[in-house]
């Protein structure tokens, strides 16, 4: 941690932003200066301010609200989430901001890091690798969210910002894979990483990087599978992953949260120095909770099945309806807050969280749902995931929270796997039964290969119930192109509404609407694209 502790201590970079000029943000500091980077010091606080900017919690949290994962009532996400985004947005032109921030502090990195005489060259060659990977994450999100942008592969001055063009997203994504399978030599495997290097960038996480943006494009899904094959099967060579015995405390118990080694690449966080507090808006109030920002949905809360592997609709499940989350995947328990949870505080005492309204024994006004509410969850569905019982006043947090985990490797696998018609119960056993063993099911009809009846639809919701709450879900929905479903209709809550906006009792929030036509790219800002026309507008948006 000795490493990231550094990272609060000295901020190398400030970025500002105006206009056009965002893809030549300059930093504040006086980085031009000769004498700066011969300093060793130096190089690493410059490092560290790239790792800085690598991603950042709400990034993090608010894909939730972009999918049918989580409702958010108000504000940008709920804007995009209903249909009604454009070029005007701020959300997206403020992400596009983060981003090509980032790319402007690695390229000033990398244009000056040669001017140190005292470092060794293998050292130099690490720090190059660890901001080419930053650089490359983040030109990943760009073309993710965007498609086609410009590739900012050096530090551009503000002339040139101003009239560069966007590249095509397939050479965007080439670019992004050469940088990575150019570095992973030059990077260490984790499992020779001092402890006061915990959390700097290794070859499993430019493997399991490189992994994601392959599955993501859809055709290169051997390469996909060979990639996920090295961190399951090569781990002397690029790192020892594993799946964490508690899944629970993969995101709540610090130190396992800070220790694991199913995080392959995490944000790394300090207690009182570099902290996150979202949680405290997804939180109940009767625990310490502010207002609901991004409650879970009824849509999500579905896909956790029983423990005997039927979904809750399927015959023989088991399932009732009168009492709905017994006997269900303990995931759902781990992530999502009921009617009548059992919440566990930081000191292991309890308290029943009652949700539906006057069915509180003491305060029936306290009920966690209110229809119409601000200040509650608008689903009757609050957010455990990422509880830290060590947090500060206000659930402000220190703990860390995962970008890329063993376990999203395995999902990776198995779904290359079953798009070459290679899925079979070897497969399933490292896989989604491993996982499932994992998470606490014992009964065979859920840890035993089921055939290959409806595979793909139990891979997807498998990747659904595991990484939930770890923004991976929009990224899902639109690279199978099923946005265009699941986000046309109504998002929907717990069943007790006591409302008149009801689906057969559920409580029903927002009609989401997603045209196929464009939402599955967000606008160039318009205050970008009216600078530099060469940057031209997505389908379907006006500047």
């Amino acid at each position: 941690m000795k490493f990231f502790k550094k990272l609060l201590i000295v901020s190398v970079a400030v970025v500002a932003a105006s206009g056009c000029k965002k893809l030549d943000i300059a930093p504040t500091d006086k980085f031009s200066d000769l004498t700066f980077w011969q300093v060793d010091a130096n190089v690493y606080n410059a490092l560290n301010n790239n790792y800085s900017l690598i991603y950042n919690s709400s990034l993090y949290f608010d894909a939730e609200a972009l999918s049918d994962n989580a409702y958010s009532p108000s504000g940008d996400l709920n804007v995009i989430a209903s249909g009604n985004a454009n070029s005007q947005t701020a959300k997206f032109a403020g992400d596009w901001t983060n981003y090509y921030s980032a790319i402007k502090s690695c390229n000033i990195f990398l244009a000056n890091i040669d001017r140190n005489t005292t470092l060794t060259a293998a050292t130099k060659a690490r720090l190059i690798a660890e901001t080419r990977f930053i650089r490359a994450f983040e030109h990943f999100n760009l073309t993710k969210w965007y498609g086609d942008v410009p590739i900012v592969d050096k530090d551009i001055t503000s002339q040139e910002a101003q009239t560069i063009s966007r590249s095509p997203k397939a050479a965007v994504v080439k670019f992004v894979v050469d940088e990575l399978e150019s570095i992973v030599n030059d990077l260490p495997n984790s499992t020779n990483l001092p402890a006061n290097e915990n959390g700097r960038i290794t070859k499993g996480a430019a493997l399991a990087l490189e992994a994601r943006v392959l599955l993501y494009q859809g055709d290169r899904m051997a390469d996909v599978a060979a990639i996920c094959e090295k961190l399951m099967n090569e781990q002397g060579t690029y790192g020892a992953y594993s799946l964490e015995i508690s899944y629970s405390a993969l995101f709540s118990d610090p130190n396992v949260n800070k220790n694991t080694k199913e995080s392959i690449l995490s944000l790394q966080y300090v207690p009182t120095l570099r902290t996150w507090q979202n949680f405290w808006d997804f939180a109940p109030r009767t625990v310490g909770g502010r207002v609901s920002s991004m409650a879970p949905t009824q849509e999500l809360v579905d896909d956790y099945i029983m423990l005997n592997g039927k979904g809750v609709k399927e015959a023989g499940s088991g399932y009732n309806e009168s009492n709905p989350y017994i006997n269900r995947d303990p995931r759902l328990t781990a992530t999502v807050v009921y009617d009548r949870y059992t919440w566990v505080n930081a000191n292991n005492t309890t308290k029943t969280i009652y949700i539906k309204p006057g069915t509180d024994p003491v305060q029936p006004g306290l009920d966690e749902y209110s229809a119409g509410s601000q200040a509650a969850s608008a689903t009757a569905y609050y957010w455990r995931k990422y509880y830290d019982p060590g947090a500060l006043a206000n659930f402000v947090s220190g703990n860390n929270l995962h970008l890329i985990r063993y376990a999203e490797i395995l999902l990776d696998y198995a779904e290359a796997k079953q798009s070459l018609g290679q899925m079979d119960a070897t497969v399933w056993n490292k896989t989604i039964g491993a996982l499932r063993q994992r998470a606490g099911f014992t009964d065979a009809g859920a840890i035993s290969y089921p055939g290959a009846a409806n595979m793909t639809g139990i891979i997807r919701r498998e990747r659904r119930v595991e990484l939930a709450m770890e923004g991976l879900r929009t990224d899902d929905i639109r690279r199978w192109k099923t946005a265009e479903t699941v986000m046309n209709g109504y998002i929907h809550g717990a069943k007790f509404s006591t409302d008149q906006n009801t689906d057969n009792g559920y409580i029903r929030t927002q009609l989401r609407k997603f045209n196929a036509n464009r939402d599955y790219l967000w606008a160039i800002p318009a205050h970008d694209a009216s600078l530099n026309k060469n940057l031209g507008q997505n389908p379907g948006y006006t500047n």
